[in-house]
C-alpha cells in the first residue's frame, strides 16, 4: 500500500527558460531523485512573457504536486511564490539567478543544484514569511500581489525603471548600477505620509520608501540588519539623502555600518553611538505609505508601475520552503 502511495506522488518543476542556463540539467537531476523516490516522472513546465510563473505554479498545484521547484530569477521566485502563498505545499528554491535574494536570506546553498534536488523530495519543510503587499494606482484601481524579499516606493523603483533590460539580463544584480547612475542626479526627494500597526499617522520626505520580509542583498550588503524571514514582522526603511554628501552617508550606512561594523560587538557599539540619520528603521506588523506626488513601486527587483499608495503586511509562516534535514534560515 505504501509503494502503491509513493508511486503517485510527483514533484514539479517551474523554470524560467531564459535565466535557466541547463534545464536538461536541472530536468535529469529531479527525474533520477523522484525515480529514486518511488515518485512518478516530474512536471515540467516553462514560464512565458504572458506568465511569469503564476499560472504554471497553480496548474502544479491543481493537478495535486508535492513538491514545486522553482528555477529562475528573483521575478521568478516571487511569482511562483505568490501562487504557492497557503498552499501547504513546500518550494524548493533551485538557485539559477545572480541575484537569487530569497535563497541567499534563507542561508540556502548556492553552488549547484544537487543539494536542493535532494531537499525537495526527501528535506525538511520549513515555515517562512511572505509580504503582502497592496498597491492603489493614482485612478484608484487597486492590486494585490506578494513579494519574498521586499517592495519599495520612490528611487528604487525608478532605479529598476531606468535600468537597462539588456544589461539586467546579462550582468543580473549588478545591472542596477546603470539604473542608479541614470535615476540619482534627478532624484528628488518626495513627501510621505506612512501609518505602522494602525498607529497616528506621520510625515517625512523621502527619497524612498521600502518594505523589508528580509533584508540581505548581494555583495554581503545588509539593507536590514535586524531583519529575519520567519520573525512575522515587517521591516520598514525611510532613505533620507541630506546635503550634498547626503548619498554618502546612505551607503555609509548600508555598507560601512550595517554589513561591516554589526558583525562584531565592538562594531555595533560603535554604531549605536553614530548619527547616521540617512536611513530610518521602523518594524511592526504592516505598514502603509501614500504620497500626494504618485511615485514609482518595485517587488523583488521588477518595477510594477505607478502607485499613489501601498500598504504591506506579512503572513508569517504563508510559504513552506524545502531545505536540507538540519538547515536553520537564522544566521
Amino acid at each position: 500500500m505504501g509503494d502503491e502511495r509513493e508511486h503517485t506522488r510527483f514533484a514539479a518543476v517551474v523554470f524560467n527558460p531564459i535565466k535557466l542556463r541547463s534545464s536538461a540539467q536541472l530536468i535529469a537531476a529531479i527525474t533520477n531523485e523522484s525515480a529514486r523516490a518511488g515518485w512518478r516522472e516530474p512536471l515540467i513546465l516553462e514560464t512565458t512573457i504572458e506568465d511569469p510563473g503564476q499560472e504554471a505554479t497553480r496548474r502544479a498545484l491543481a493537478e495535486g504536486a508535492n513538491v514545486v521547484l522553482v528555477a529562475g530569477g528573483d521575478g521568478t521566485v516571487r511569482a511562483v511564490s505568490e501562487a504557492m502563498h497557503g498552499s501547504g505545499v513546500p518550494l524548493a528554491i533551485i538557485p539559477s539567478g545572480t541575484g537569487n535574494l530569497l535563497a541567499r536570506n534563507l542561508r540556502l546553498p548556492l553552488d549547484g543544484t544537487d543539494r536542493m534536488v535532494r531537499a525537495a523530495i526527501d528535506g525538511a519543510v520549513l515555515p517562512v514569511d511572505i509580504g503582502i503587499a497592496e498597491i492603489t494606482r493614482p485612478s484608484g484601481e487597486q492590486e494585490t500581489h506578494a513579494f519574498v524579499v521586499m517592495a519599495g516606493m520612490g528611487l528604487d523603483a525608478e532605479m529598476i525603471a531606468n535600468t537597462n533590460p539588456r544589461m539586467k539580463k546579462q550582468l543580473g544584480w549588478v545591472a542596477y548600477v546603470d539604473g542608479a547612475a541614470r535615476s540619482l542626479p534627478r532624484s528628488k526627494s518626495f513627501r510621505l505620509a506612512y501609518q505602522m500597526d494602525g498607529m497616528s499617522l506621520q510625515m517625512a520626505k523621502v527619497h524612498s520608501v521600502l518594505f523589508a520580509n528580509c533584508g540581505a542583498l548581494p555583495a554581503g550588503i545588509d539593507l536590514v540588519p535586524d531583519g529575519r524571514i520567519d520573525d512575522g514582522l515587517l521591516d520598514v526603511a525611510l532613505i533620507q539623502a541630506r546635503g550634498p554628501l547626503g548619498w554618502l552617508s546612505v551607503w555609509r550606512k548600508l555598507w560601512w555600518d550595517n554589513s561591516v561594523l554589526r558583525k562584531s560587538r565592538v562594531g555595533r557599539k560603535i554604531v549605536a553611538k553614530t548619527r547616521n540619520q540617512s536611513i530610518r528603521y521602523l518594524v511592526g506588523a504592516e505598514a502603509e505609505a501614500a504620497s500626494p506626488h504618485p511615485q514609482p513601486v518595485e517587488l523583488d527587483g521588477d518595477e510594477y508601475g505607478i502607485a499613489a499608495r501601498i500598504r504591506c503586511r506579512v503572513d508569517r509562516g504563508g510559504l513552506l520552503v524545502a531545505a536540507p534535514h538540519g538547515h536553520s534560515v537564522s544566521a
